[in-house]
């Protein structure tokens, strides 16, 4: 029987932990009433640096809850790298791992169906939105349209998928070695390989609390996203300054015919917006080529992407090779 690892990263989640958890729970136990998974299955809530009582109601639940688990980071790291390390974390104590936000927005009734791929065969289960109903008219629009710059950058990802997937423990060691800091999990997964499927839902309204990723943040992701898997942003500032090159000749070869014929009378609107035109693409071009440096400086610095402060587990029946942190 396999065991499942359902690993849930938290930040300031207290107005719906609760709520997470039972609901959470209910499914390990229906699961196991079904005899679809292990008996010591579990949930790892991944406490990313709360503010609130987050961690308080993960180590009282912990103390309640058998199917409990909880890890503590050492300070806030991000939604990416506090999911990464609850699956790292898990992979050595689960055959297939899980990942979902705390806000319940993701369908938890096909959790089940994510497993049943799992036990055909598959490594990778994508969570795949079906529509976007829930969704303002503007982030509907974005979301979409980032999808689509991706696509045409050359990323792969799966279209309507954020971070509600199931992988094999072997898909999360082929991921533990991908080292890089800048984390973009829903491009680097795709590049795993193995076999995949995708199963499809409707996404809810969040249960509680407000959402952790404003515009601002959600810019700055997919900005990294970009970034991070494709340089066709650099070959577009070639291909611009190449563009720019051949206006600069036009430009030279009207200068001299108007010379030769006499036309020389200054044009100071046009002087004007071909300096602050140049000046800005110069700028914009060398910001791009900054936000690649600014990558590689992070990443040749090797910094670990988090911390482990704590790790609440249940002594249940641990395998050989695991091991228990108190």
């Amino acid at each position: 029987m396999s065991r499942l690892g359902i690993v849930i990263p938290c930040y300031n989640e207290e107005a719906v932990f609760q709520e997470s958890a039972k609901q959470l729970t209910d499914v390990i136990k229906d699961l196991i009433h079904k005899g679809k998974i292990d008996q010591n299955s579990f949930l790892l809530f991944v406490n990313d640096g709360s503010k609130d009582a987050t961690w308080s109601l993960i180590s009282r639940e912990f103390e309640q809850n058998e199917y409990v688990y909880g890890l503590n980071l050492a300070g806030n790291v991000g939604h990416q790298n506090a999911l990464m390390a609850g699956l790292l974390t898990a992979k050595d104590i689960a055959d297939m791992c899980i990942s979902i936000d705390a806000d319940l927005q993701d369908d938890v009734s096909v959790i089940e169906n994510m497993v049943d791929r799992f036990q055909e065969g598959c490594d990778i289960v994508y969570g795949v939105r079906s529509a976007r109903k829930t969704d303002t008219f503007f982030k509907r629009t974005t979301a979409q349209g980032f999808y689509k710059v991706m696509k045409m950058m050359g990323v792969k990802s799966i279209y309507n998928h954020a971070d509600y997937r199931l992988m094999s423990r072997r898909a999360l060691e082929q991921l533990s070695h991908y080292k890089e800091r800048n984390l973009f999990l829903r491009g680097i997964v795709p590049l795993i390989g193995y076999k995949t499927d995708c199963v499809y839902y409707e996404r809810k309204e969040r249960f509680a609390g407000e959402s952790k990723y404003p515009l601002k943040k959600m810019v700055g992701f997919a900005f990294d996203g970009i970034t991070s898997f494709s340089t066709k942003p650099m070959m577009m500032i070639l291909a611009m300054g190449l563009f720019m090159v051949l206006i600069s000749i036009l430009a030279g070869i009207y200068a001299i015919r108007s010379y030769i014929l006499g036309h020389v009378v200054g044009g100071w609107t046009s002087l004007i917006l071909s300096l602050w035109f140049i000046g800005g693409l110069i700028l914009f071009s060398l910001g791009l080529i900054g936000q690649y440096i600014g990558k590689i400086y992070i990443e040749v610095k090797e910094r670990p992407r988090y911390n482990i402060e704590a790790f609440l587990q249940h002594e249940k029946e641990i395998n050989e090779g695991e091991k228990e942190i108190r």
